[in-house]
């Protein structure tokens, strides 16, 4: 596959990317000219490429959800109580939906949204990687307050990974001592990432590898977020969705709110969905284009601000060196019986994507008639 005159992010001349058995193979700074009988070749017209997004956080099994809260709260052990008293009905329907549904359901809105790695925290789930990457090689435990006997659970010798804990998810003093709680505690000097951190002071930020950042969520049921500009000081800052549970569907939203508060650069932003990810994940085949890296690519709309990127303007999400979605206008896509492709309207555009999300869709109604679904069908 040749990807035809595209703009690398934060570079300015154009390139030309060749892709091979999911590898990026080369990133030529002239037109290749010559390619292999029946190879790929797409032109893009100097529409902007990016390594494909990683998602650090997120619970795939819990996007069906709207978002459930009726107030500001002080503390994530407020929210948890208040949501299962005042939104009961709606969490058993939505429970009701097997879990392979509900984690599909999961995979497309990180599809979508061009993230082809998602961190699920949670337990193990069992999934596939025939949409994005779905990355578990890690310890989670829930939060200080949530998870039964998480003390002896940090003191485990024999746990996978680093341990990934919400942590500090609160406005209050209750959630910064929990932080230090989790510090204290923290006896083998483990590599703890935290999520959400929303009361974590630059201090405390030195005792963790790294801090999953998820502004959606914080502003949602907490009016405020993590102080990135501070931490990031002290640890790395890394980007997560959260679920829709507490957070919107859509990137832009997302987006918009990591920009609101002047707490990061587009340059740093885009940083922490792409390289410093790929670090902290020890992921590091991944979250940069370049000759021999994991073919994770999106490429997007001329002209586009990270801070205000629709997935309507997504053009292209390619993952492993798989076509997983792709805008209409984009020809030349081949398809095959064994890999199928729906053509779904998302906002004032068309998607070829992998699979049957629709179908997905009208299966999970069956049990929660709300779902929320962001596109609709479209005719040949």
């Amino acid at each position: 596959m040749i990807l035809h005159d595209v703009s690398i992010y934060g570079e300015e001349a154009h390139r030309y990317i060749r892709i091979r058995n999911g590898i990026i193979e080369s990133v030529e700074d002239k037109s290749i000219q010559t390619a292999d009988k029946d190879e790929l070749r797409l032109e893009l017209n100097g529409a902007i490429a990016l390594p494909g997004f990683i998602n650090s956080h997120d619970h795939l099994e819990f996007n069906c959800f709207p978002a459930l809260g009726n107030k500001i709260y002080k503390n994530y052990t407020e929210w948890g109580p208040d949501i299962r008293s005042s939104y009961a009905d709606t969490i058993k329907q939505v429970l009701q939906i097997p879990e392979p549904l509900r984690i599909a359901w999961g995979l497309y809105k990180n599809l979508f949204n061009g993230f082809t790695t998602v961190v699920n925290h949670g337990k193990k789930l069992a999934v596939n990687d025939e949409l994005i990457s779905v990355f578990q090689d890690c310890t989670p435990l829930h939060s200080p307050a949530f998870e039964k006997n998480w003390k002896w659970k940090l003191k485990n010798i024999f746990s996978k990974g680093p341990v990934v804990m919400h942590t500090g998810e609160g406005i209050d003093d209750a959630a910064k001592q929990e932080i230090d709680e989790l510090i204290r505690s923290n006896w083998f000097r483990k590599k703890i990432i935290g999520i959400h951190g929303v009361s974590m002071s630059e201090q405390q930020a030195v005792a963790f590898e790294g801090l999953v950042w998820c502004p959606a969520s914080n502003y949602f049921f907490l009016g405020q977020t993590a102080a990135v500009d501070q931490l990031k000081k002290n640890t790395r800052v890394v980007f997560g969705t959260d679920s829709t549970l507490t957070s919107s569907w859509s990137i832009q939203e997302h987006f918009q709110l990591a920009k609101k508060n002047g707490n990061v650069t587009e340059k740093e932003f885009v940083a922490m969905l792409t390289t410093e990810p790929a670090d902290l994940w020890k992921i590091q085949d991944r979250g940069s284009i370049a000759a021999g890296k994991t073919a994770n690519l999106i490429v997007i709309k001329p002209g586009t601000n990270i801070f205000n990127l629709d997935p309507s303007a997504i053009l292209l999400v390619i993952h492993r060196g798989n076509i997983r979605l792709a805008d209409e206008f984009i020809t030349g896509i081949r398809q095959t019986p064994a890999v199928p492709f729906s053509r779904v309207r998302l906002g004032d555009s068309v998607k070829k994507v992998q699979g049957r999300p629709l179908e997905i869709a009208q299966e999970i109604k069956k049990y929660f008639s709300s779902l929320y679904i962001p596109f609709s069908e479209t005719h040949e």
